[in-house]
């Protein structure tokens, strides 16, 4: 294999980019034309995209229904997608549907308004999930909330654009021990 072969197949696909579209509804993807970047998504000879990344920063979705089924009308494998920027929309909640992408390594949910620390949980299914992005949420305001992040997602090697320490891990333990109580075995009471 020649050094510009290797180099082309090291290079990944641009996004499908829907950024900036004013976008409310997931379903409003199919019609919307995605932002043209410096080199085109390369497309099936079915038209969908072959790229592994979507953005769809800075519009204003407050939910992802439908989102599997659009996603499946638009990128040829959908299974491959690693890459989903959600950043700077309306959601409150992290939706079940992402946690289906298993290759899923790349999620910005940053400047959406997620209000509960406990919605991160749900990403501890994401078995190739390295770098999330969560500021800009209520939950940042959560005493822990870095702690709380780490504990939960110790896969995880970027969060919030910052790398994850030693230390960072040490810490999150610490913190981990001292503020999550472990779940209390119940002892059957023999009744007289």
């Amino acid at each position: 294999m020649s050094k510009r072969d290797c180099l082309n197949t090291s290079v990944q696909e641009p996004p499908l980019d829907y950024s900036f579209k004013s976008i409310h509804v997931i379903q409003d993807l199919v019609s919307e034309e995605p932002r043209t970047g410096l080199r085109p998504v390369k497309h099936s000879k079915s038209g969908k995209s072959l790229t592994q990344s979507l953005w769809l920063n800075n519009n204003v979705l407050n939910d992802l229904k439908d989102f599997s089924q659009v996603v499946s009308q638009l990128l040829q494998h959908p299974e491959n997608l690693a890459w989903i920027d959600l950043s700077f929309n309306d959601l409150t909640s992290i939706d079940p549907v992402l946690t289906t992408f298993f290759n899923l390594s790349v999620l910005y949910l940053h400047g959406n308004s997620i209000i509960r620390l406990g919605e991160v949980n749900k990403l501890s299914v994401l078995p190739r999930l390295r770098s999330l992005t969560l500021h800009g949420n209520p939950i940042e305001e959560e005493k822990g909330y870095r702690q709380y992040v780490l504990c939960n997602l110790p896969r995880i090697t970027t969060f919030d654009f910052s790398g994850v320490t030693k230390a960072d891990r040490t810490t999150a333990e610490v913190w981990k021990r001292m503020n999550i109580k472990p779940k209390k075995v119940r002892m059957k009471q023999d009744v007289l």
